[in-house]
């Protein structure tokens, strides 16, 4: 018997599409592979550096750094909907839109 937590789906929204077609193309494959690597197990966990639960946002909004970019999800039961990923410098802009 594995004990591997079980997988969740990750759907990418519109907006986020865009987003990571702007980027370069080594940036948006080494962060679809983080998506991919931990999301798809524990998008929930935080890890110290890597995951964090935003607080003043309801649902839960939840942030992934990848380098210099920040990747944005929800999770919905076994979901994670991919929102958006920017250049840090740009997510202060976006966090505040969606407050």
């Amino acid at each position: 018997m594995s004990s591997d937590p079980p997988r969740f789906s990750i759907e990418v929204a519109r907006h986020a599409e865009r987003d990571l077609t702007k980027l370069p193309s080594t940036i948006s494959r080494l962060i679809l592979e983080e998506i991919k690597t931990r999301l798809a197990r524990q998008p929930l966990q935080e890890i110290k550096t890597r995951i964090k639960r935003l607080t003043g946002f309801t649902p839960p909004l939840y942030r992934l750094r990848v380098g210099d970019y920040r990747v944005y999800y929800r999770v919905v039961l076994r979901h994670v909907i991919i929102l958006g990923a920017f250049h840090k410098k740009d997510s202060d802009r976006w966090l505040n839109r969606q407050s």
